[in-house]
């Protein structure tokens, strides 16, 4: 069974993995989540990360990054209706990449003029249409992070 991939509306992650340098095993994580839609021990998200959103950052990264030799990531995010913020760790052979993203149909909507029967921005034709390509931010931030007292 092909759990996320198999939806038309999104490019295909498999072709942005085959052209990646990652590793065997972050390959083979990879596609044990897209079977499963679950985190492993190479791909880690929080409960609040939706699979198909972890999908779109996930085929982001491999676009973004394909460079690097990608051995895990791990996710922490925030998802609403129209919206998946939040951060990745990249864990790559020799370095860290760490990210903050902002993944926003109805920013991508409101880019394209889009509308639907109400005028509201039509964000599931954003999201159907530009799937992973509907990051309003994608940005690499220092790799070293402080905790703040609670």
């Amino acid at each position: 069974m092909r759990f996320l991939s198999s939806r038309p509306d999104i490019v295909p992650i498999r072709d942005f993995l085959a052209r990646a340098r990652a590793t065997e095993p972050f390959r083979d994580a990879l596609l044990t989540f897209l079977k499963e839609g679950r985190p492993n021990d190479r791909i880690r998200f929080n409960r609040g990360s939706p699979p198909v959103k972890v999908e779109r950052v996930l085929t982001q990264a491999l676009a973004a990054h394909s460079e690097l030799e990608i051995d895990a990531v791990e996710i922490e995010g925030r998802s609403g209706c129209e919206y998946f913020r939040g951060s990745l760790d990249i864990e790559a052979v020799g370095e860290t990449v760490c990210i903050e993203f902002h993944w926003n149909c109805k920013w991508k909507a409101e880019q394209e003029g889009w509308t639907d029967a109400f005028g509201m921005p039509d964000q599931i034709r954003a999201a159907r249409t530009f799937g992973y390509e509907c990051f309003s931010e994608w940005t690499e931030i220092d790799p070293v992070r402080t905790e703040t007292a609670a």
